[in-house]
């Protein structure tokens, strides 16, 4: 199944704190460690980290420029990450048109009504947009850079003939390019919850040692100054909260691999790779790593014969709590000022609100009837009844405040037709247990999910 979030996999994107752009680059095919004979840490293509370079990038790097930019980059990404690149790292160049063009490819419809449902459910994305367009208006405008790892190559999105490459962004891509050498990067995640959390410790990783890296220079290096620019564009997707979920690697990664770090240096954050992160709950609260994993959320079929599930493995998605905190953000249920106070050194926003933190597993089942029409259950346990009821309340708060919902029943909403989320739900508490169930009309809730 096509990854739920449709997210590049290691892909910087625009937002506050990431990266500037890498701007140019062709493949590199200088040799290794050639200094006396032997690779060793903080040698590559003749380079030495301390080296300085004389690098004018006012129009643009040629190939002699641009291939000691990319050799010393590297001999100080692996003296900072404490790591040898075992091979060299094409670094290449497309332009923001062929960038688009790859990732414009056929999608299955059957699943893009499926992951229009479980976007649906977090009320981030309404039934006039699909998620996948949403995706191409974020990522299309907004991705500078990124490593991919099935072609083993850093590839550069710009419109220029001759980019220039910023140090930061290069130095992040190359770490990605270090980690899928020493531990590959595939990625094994089934859920969008789970994509994120492995993305944490690949993103954190990554945006930390640039950190470290940024951190020397203009003290113990002497390093290529930056574009003036961000360049990237950053997408205008008209849905901020789908943005702010796929930040959260970006955001909260680096201050989970810098406890890590602080605890065990960098064995303790290589060890992660071995067993990573189960949820976004445990990137947003490291100390929760790796004990507290998430709660399987199995929800029973109880729709009519007209309803079905959708022919997908696996059949529901999980959110998590980073998804959850960004739909109550959107719709103003937190605010700005509680995004931006971040308590944390290396991570420049709280995803952490009462409405969220208590978080123990969740499951969304997209269902289908048989006249085309679309509802959901969308079902979550929390570690205590007071978790859930703040959970709860906090989306009935979101219903009736941002969406105009009216109370018609007993736990039962309708936002009026003309919104994006013209529908009808019904929103219940049991002990730990928070239920969502949506349909078209309250007529058909439980065609959709029977009450018991």
């Amino acid at each position: 199944m096509y990854t739920r979030i449709t997210v590049a996999l290691v892909a910087c994107v625009v937002l506050a704190g990431c990266a500037a752009p890498l701007t140019d680059g062709s493949p590199f095919d200088g040799g290794f460690g050639q200094s006396d004979g032997e690779d060793r840490l903080g040698w590559e293509n003749g380079y030495a980290a301390d080296d300085s370079l004389n690098v004018d990038q006012s129009d643009g790097l040629n190939e002699t420029e641009r291939e000691a930019f990319v050799a010393r980059t590297m001999a100080r990404v692996e003296l900072v990450r404490q790591l040898e690149f075992e091979e060299p790292v094409p670094v290449e160049v497309i332009s923001r048109e062929e960038y688009r063009q790859q990732r414009g490819g056929a999608t299955d419809p059957a699943y893009e009504a499926w992951n229009n449902q479980v976007w649906e459910s977090l009320l981030l994305v309404g039934e006039d947009r699909n998620v996948s367009d949403v995706m191409d208006s974020v990522y299309g405008g907004s991705v500078l850079g990124y490593y991919s790892p099935s072609e083993d190559r850093i590839v550069i999105v710009s419109d220029s003939e001759t980019p220039v490459i910023d140090r930061t962004t290069l130095a992040h891509e190359l770490v990605h390019a270090l980690q899928d050498q020493h531990f590959g990067l595939e990625s094994g995640a089934a859920t969008q919850d789970g994509q994120l959390a492995r993305n944490g410790i690949v993103e954190g990783d990554a945006r930390y040692t640039e950190t470290l890296y940024e951190q020397r220079c203009g003290t113990e290096w002497d390093c290529v100054p930056r574009p003036n620019s961000g360049g990237g564009g950053g997408g205008d997707s008209g849905a901020p909260g789908v943005f702010l979920t796929i930040y959260t690697p970006y955001a909260d990664g680096p201050q989970f691999v810098h406890e890590l770090h602080q605890e065990g240096g960098w064995e303790a954050v290589d060890a992660v790779y071995e067993e990573k992160p189960q949820s976004t709950e445990q990137i947003i609260h490291p100390a929760k790593y790796p004990d507290e994993r998430p709660v399987n959320v199995s929800v029973e079929d109880r729709s009519s014969e007209e309803w079905s599930r959708f022919d997908t493995r696996p059949v529901a998605d999980t959110v998590g709590e980073a998804s959850l905190y960004a739909m109550f953000w959107q719709n103003g249920h937190i605010s700005r000022e509680s995004l931006r106070n971040s308590p944390d050194e290396y991570s420049p926003y709280n995803y952490s609100h009462p409405a969220t933190e208590g978080w123990a597993g969740d499951a969304v089942v997209p269902y289908e009837s048989d006249d085309g029409e679309y509802g959901y259950v969308f079902e979550s346990e929390w570690d205590s009844e007071r978790d859930a009821r703040q959970f709860a309340d906090a989306y009935r708060a979101t219903l009736t405040n941002r969406l105009g919902a009216q109370r018609v029943g007993d736990g039962v909403y309708r936002v009026p037709d003309d919104s994006s989320f013209g529908d009808a739900f019904r929103v219940r508490q049991e002990g730990t247990t928070v239920s969502v169930v949506n349909a078209p009309t309250t007529g058909q809730l439980d065609s959709v999910h029977a009450s018991e």
